[in-house]
């Protein structure tokens, strides 16, 4: 029996040596050290053994699988050690090997318009104003001087979700909650940059949302000077210092008198071109001074009180100044049309 388990550790030994990864080296474990293993076989015969002899064998016996762990213990360390070095040499990274270059992403044009902007009046000391985009039938129309049933509101077609809730279709009702905030007392000077919605059929100028920026100035001797020296500043400083506007007589419920400004052509200088469809100037805005009843509602007192307002769109803006032809383009996502404006 002693002999059988010296033949035992030396076969052991030599399948040790042998396993060229961690999953023989466990199957040879299992083989010879398993309960089901030729070691415990031979044990099992214990009990033909004088009393004598039994000691003897079972202490040989465990020497023997010592002998076999020990060597297994080795030859794991040994595994696993070429394992992490084949697995580092795979992973190993040539530092030398020029970068991948990582794509930088940039403004959307009309975010980088619309910030333009948002910087202009601010340095002029108007302040940001926000509001709901689901707006109350009130707001959107009726505290500008739109009561129910009024023709003008046939121009804004809306998307309504009750009766008196409706996606908002300017950004106007913004003007009329700040003024409301103030409870009659000057003065009032922001812009109120957001998105609107109306019920417009999509084509090349035209889409059912889109932006809007007006602006609001309310105080005391405020005067159609004062509206006509920012619309200039903005013209200036948006489309070129040699930039002229003009003022031409228009009509808006919630302004009076109202006024739709003019640019001169930045492209052909006023000669005439396909831009300014060979007039020489290109419409931009909306304005005027706030009606006495806006005002009213508001609870500002119209003989004590005046102010203009003007709201512009940023995608118009935007088509001007880099020649975009279709409003889609902002809306549509296609980064080969995103990409032209990495530098903006």
């Amino acid at each position: 029996m002693k002999e059988r388990l010296e033949a035992l550790k030396l076969e052991a030994i030599g399948k040790i040596s042998e396993s060229h990864d961690l999953k023989d080296l466990q199957a040879v474990k299992v083989s010879y050290l398993g309960k089901k293993g030729p070691i415990t076989e031979v044990l099992k015969g214990m009990g033909k053994l004088s009393a004598e002899e039994r000691p003897v064998i079972g202490a040989y016996a465990n020497e023997v699988r010592d002998s076999i762990q020990l060597e297994i213990d080795k030859k794991q360390a040994i595994l696993e050690e070429a394992a992490i070095s084949e697995k580092l040499a795979k992973e190993t990274l040539d530092v030398t090997l020029p970068g991948r270059p990582v794509k930088h992403g940039n403004a959307h044009p009309l975010t980088s318009v619309v910030t333009e902007i948002e910087d202009l009046f601010l340095s002029m000391g108007f302040t940001i104003a926000e509001g709901p985009e689901v707006e109350t039938d009130y707001y959107n129309f009726e505290a500008l001087n739109l009561p129910k049933n009024h023709p003008a509101r046939d121009m804004q077609d809306s998307f309504f979700i009750t009766e008196d809730i409706l996606l908002r279709t300017q950004t106007s009702p913004v003007q009329a909650r700040t003024m409301e905030k103030h409870e009659g007392t000057g003065p009032v000077k922001i812009i109120s940059p957001g998105k609107v919605y109306r019920r417009d059929n999509d084509d090349a100028t035209h889409s059912h949302q889109f932006m809007q920026i007006e602006g609001l100035v309310v105080d005391r001797n405020v005067r159609l000077s004062d509206l006509k020296g920012v619309l200039e500043t903005f013209a200036k400083k948006m489309f070129g210092e040699d930039r002229k506007i003009r003022l031409r007589p228009s009509f808006f419920p919630f302004t009076e008198p109202s006024v739709e400004m003019d640019i001169s052509c930045f492209k052909c200088s006023g000669k005439g071109c396909s831009i300014c469809k060979q007039t020489g100037w290109i419409e931009i805005l909306g304005a005027g001074m706030v009606h006495p009843n806006v005002l009213e509602m508001a609870g500002f007192d119209s003989k004590e009180y005046t102010g203009f307002a003007f709201g512009m769109g940023p995608e118009r803006i935007a088509m001007l100044k880099y020649g975009i032809d279709d409003i889609r383009h902002f809306y549509a996502n296609d980064i080969r049309f995103l990409k032209q404006f990495k530098n903006v």
